[in-house]
C-alpha cells in the first residue's frame, strides 16, 4: 500500500497508550500497551460484548467526561452489537456531567459516536478483507488506537466445515488475517480487544480413562463438568496457532454466583448483570 507525506506523517507521529483504558482489568501492571491484544474468553452470557460496550464508552467520551477522546473501530461477527444500547449508555454516563440542556446532551452523543467506526461481517474471508480495508484508517487517523473484535472466534465452525479433513485449510483464513494483523500492530502501533467463545469440551473423557481398569467405572460414575470459568477445557485456547501468539493478555469470563471467590472484578458498572472477570495472563 503506497501512503502521502501526510499519511507518513500521521503514522509516524505515534499514538496514545492505552494502558489506563481500565485499571479495575489489569489492577497490577497497567493495561495493554502499544500493539499488544487482549482476549476476552468464556460462555454465551458472560458479559464479553457488555465490557466491550463499557471500552467504547472509555475510548470515546470526552475527557472531562472520563473518557480518552479516541477513536475506535468495532467489527461485529456475531451480530451481537447494538447501537440503541451504546446510545443509552452513553447518555446515562454524560448525564453525570450534563448541565441540564438535552439538546447539548444529545449532541455530546452524536460527537462521541462521530469516534466509533461499526464494520459488519458474516464470514472470514470478509473479516480478513475488511481488515485490509481499515490499514487506510490505522494510516491517515493516528486518533484511531482501539480495534474491537466481537468476536475472534465466530466463524470456527463454519471454517473447520469448509476446510475439509485439512487443518491447514480450516485455519487457513484466520491465520492469514492474524498474519496481517500483526503487521498493523507493528506498523500502528494499534491495541486489540476481542472476544472469543468457549467450547464445551468432554470432562469425562480423562476419568474414565484412568479408571477403566476399576470393576465400577462407569460414565455415571464422573465428576460433574466444572462450572464455567473455573479452569479445565472450557478456558483452553482452541484457535490457530498464528492468533494464539499475538494475544499478549487474557482474560475470562465468568457469571458471578453467590460464591464468587476472591479477586474477581466486577466488569460494567452500573450494567445491572451479574458479570465477573478472572484474570488469565
Amino acid at each position: 500500500m503506497t501512503e502521502n507525506g501526510a499519511q507518513l506523517f500521521a503514522r509516524l507521529e505515534g499514538r496514545r497508550s492505552l494502558k489506563d483504558i481500565e485499571a479495575r482489568l489489569f489492577p497490577e501492571d497497567g493495561g495493554p500497551d502499544h500493539g499488544e491484544v487482549v482476549e476476552l474468553h468464556g460462555l454465551e452470557g458472560s458479559g464479553k460484548t457488555a465490557l466491550l460496550y463499557h471500552l467504547v464508552c472509555r475510548c470515546v467520551l470526552p475527557q472531562r467526561c472520563g473518557g480518552l477522546e479516541l477513536q475506535a473501530v468495532f467489527i461485529d461477527t456475531d451480530h451481537h452489537f447494538d447501537m440503541l444500547r451504546l446510545v443509552t449508555i452513553l447518555e446515562n454516563r454524560l448525564a453525570h456531567y450534563a448541565q441540564g440542556d438535552a439538546d447539548s446532551s444529545e449532541e455530546e452523543v452524536r460527537e462521541c459516536l462521530s469516534r466509533l467506526l461499526v464494520v459488519h461481517c458474516s464470514s472470514s474471508s470478509q473479516l480478513l478483507l475488511s481488515l485490509h480495508y481499515l490499514e487506510t484508517s490505522f494510516c491517515s487517523r493516528p486518533a484511531l488506537s482501539l480495534l474491537l473484535l466481537d468476536s475472534i472466534s465466530a466463524f470456527y465452525w463454519m471454517d473447520r466445515c469448509g476446510g475439509g479433513e485439512s487443518q491447514a485449510k480450516q485455519e487457513g483464513t484466520l491465520r492469514k488475517f492474524s498474519e496481517l494483523l500483526s503487521r498493523l500492530l507493528r506498523d500502528y502501533g494499534i491495541t486489540v480487544f476481542a472476544t472469543s467463545h468457549a467450547i464445551m469440551r468432554n470432562y469425562a473423557s480423562d476419568t474414565v480413562d484412568a479408571s477403566s481398569s476399576s470393576s465400577s467405572s462407569s460414565f455415571s460414575s464422573a465428576p460433574p463438568c466444572p462450572p464455567p470459568g473455573q479452569g479445565g477445557e472450557y478456558s483452553r485456547p482452541y484457535l490457530c496457532r498464528a492468533w494464539q501468539r499475538l494475544v499478549t493478555h487474557r482474560l475470562v469470563c465468568t457469571r458471578a454466583d453467590a460464591g464468587t471467590q476472591a479477586g474477581t472484578l466486577p466488569a460494567v458498572p452500573p450494567d445491572p448483570g451479574p458479570l465477573f472477570l478472572q484474570s488469565r495472563l
